[in-house]
């Protein structure tokens, strides 16, 4: 069985590096109370794209794996705005954790997590979408952003 990277473990380590870089070299802090409390409304919102999803492809029998190949073209709840709300849930939360420090220190990491995911998970599913669901899932990407 070959071990593949899961977008998880981007986040994690984006998220992990960002907080020890915030800590050890808080460099120009440039977003501060109250204003830096909206990181919490980010994260919240983060959160809830990320976990929804979840509970939406076990209810529809379907994987949520980045390498499988689905067998239901879900285009209901968070899908309706965003084809990928997981990793936008993923990005606002790092997002609002940048915004909570308040230090130019984390401000690339969300940036980069949302570039990786593009270039190694994204483009690749999107694909497997297309194989799987044809014309159906390019009417839905007409339909339906990327990102947001």
């Amino acid at each position: 069985m070959r071990f593949r990277v899961m977008p998880t473990t981007f986040f994690w380590l984006l998220l992990a590096i960002s907080i020890t870089l915030h800590f050890n070299y808080p460099i120009a802090k440039v977003i501060y109370v109250p204003y830096s409390y909206l990181g919490w409304l980010f994260i919240a919102i983060g959160a809830t794209l990320a976990i929804w999803p979840d509970f939406i492809f076990k209810k529809n029998k379907t994987t949520i794996k980045p390498h499988g190949i689905p067998t239901k073209l879900i285009t209901s709840g968070p899908y309706r705005i965003s084809r990928h709300p997981i990793y936008l849930g993923f990005t606002l939360i790092l997002i609002g954790v940048t915004i909570i420090h308040g230090t130019i220190i984390s401000f690339p990491f969300p940036l980069l997590f949302a570039i990786i995911i593009d270039r190694k998970f994204i483009r690749m599913e999107e694909k497997n979408m297309e194989k799987a669901f044809g014309k159906d899932y390019l009417k839905y990407k007409k339909k339906v952003r990327k990102w947001i």
